[in-house]
């Protein structure tokens, strides 16, 4: 099941973010930092590398990041020109208040009142735009909800007479390349339900839990999930939940809600902290896809 999700509100806000970075000195995208790459939107790299801007990429919860996996996206990003990668918590002021500093860096010409420094916040939904805002105004003037497209138009406002700041609506792309990316980012709620089968976006989960994370799965449901794949796991959550159907269905297990379960504990936080993806990984599933491409190609009719 392919995911894609590209609400009629996005294709205008990425007119309006074209306009709006003329005016903009450093692009600060929000990434998750469970997913930098896959929560990356190529249309905001396409956007700052058009008008020649330096970003600064964020990738917030941290704190639910695996911290081996974050350490290497950074190390990752910040080998690339005009870019500088940080890892934070937008409920940490501590961390919040190195946004602004490393935008500094990124723009030394623009630091007093005659030429003050312009940042514009992009990201994909739900990854903490609009929290990172309001802690950098110390204030609360943009909405913040755990739904994806919360903010549907732009504010800008100033933090202080040298610095100023825009908001801008969570953007996602027309198509979404890779299907990996499409559950990655419906595991971790960046779009909209109605976009997804939940069952399917948790065996894909479960399928990376049981890879990298058995450990976690086992302290957090009670089973031990080795020989287990990932639609086992699925039902080893439900029978652990109690996630039985009633009705005509009775006694049957019920996957649905056993997924739900499992795509909440990993949304918010409860199974551990866990990366779905790390540079390595992310090589080696662009590698699979030129090579199923080519092997397409190579099929293809003679005409």
């Amino acid at each position: 099941m392919p995911v894609q999700w590209f609400p009629g509100h996005m294709t205008s806000a990425r007119k309006k973010a074209a306009e709006t970075m003329a005016r903009t000195d450093v692009v600060i995208e929000v990434l998750d930092a469970r997913l930098p790459e896959a929560s990356s939107n190529p249309m905001i790299r396409e956007l700052r590398l058009a008008r020649q801007r330096p970003c600064l990429k964020v990738l917030n919860k941290s704190d639910m990041a695996d911290p081996v996996a974050t350490r290497a996206w950074l190390d990752h990003f910040n080998s690339q020109p005009g870019v500088k990668a940080i890892a934070i918590c937008c409920k940490k002021a501590g961390d919040v208040a190195k946004v602004t500093a490393q935008c500094q860096l990124l723009a030394p010409h623009r630091d007093d009142t005659l030429k003050p420094l312009r940042m514009m916040i992009m990201g994909i939904p739900n990854v903490g735009k609009s929290t990172l805002m309001n802690a950098l105004l110390k204030r609360k003037v943009a909405a913040v909800g755990d739904q994806p497209a919360v903010t549907k138009s732009q504010q800008s406002l100033d933090i202080n007479n040298r610095m100023s700041l825009t908001d801008t609506p969570g953007m996602l792309w027309p198509k979404i390349q890779h299907d990996s990316d499409g559950y990655m980012l419906a595991a971790s709620h960046a779009v909209g339900i109605n976009a997804v089968i939940e069952e399917e976006v948790a065996t894909f989960l479960a399928a990376i839990l049981l890879q990298r994370y058995p450990a976690l799965l086992q302290a957090r449901y009670g089973f031990d999930p080795a020989a287990m794949d990932a639609v086992a796991v699925l039902e080893a959550v439900a029978r652990k939940r109690g996630c039985i159907l009633k009705g005509r269905q009775a006694g049957q297990l019920d996957m649905d809600k056993a997924s739900i379960i499992l795509l909440t504990d990993y949304r918010n936080g409860t199974l551990g902290r866990i990366s779905l993806e790390t540079p390595a990984t992310r090589t080696v599933m662009l590698t699979a896809a030129r090579s199923a491409a080519t092997a397409d190609e190579g099929q293809a009719p003679e005409e």
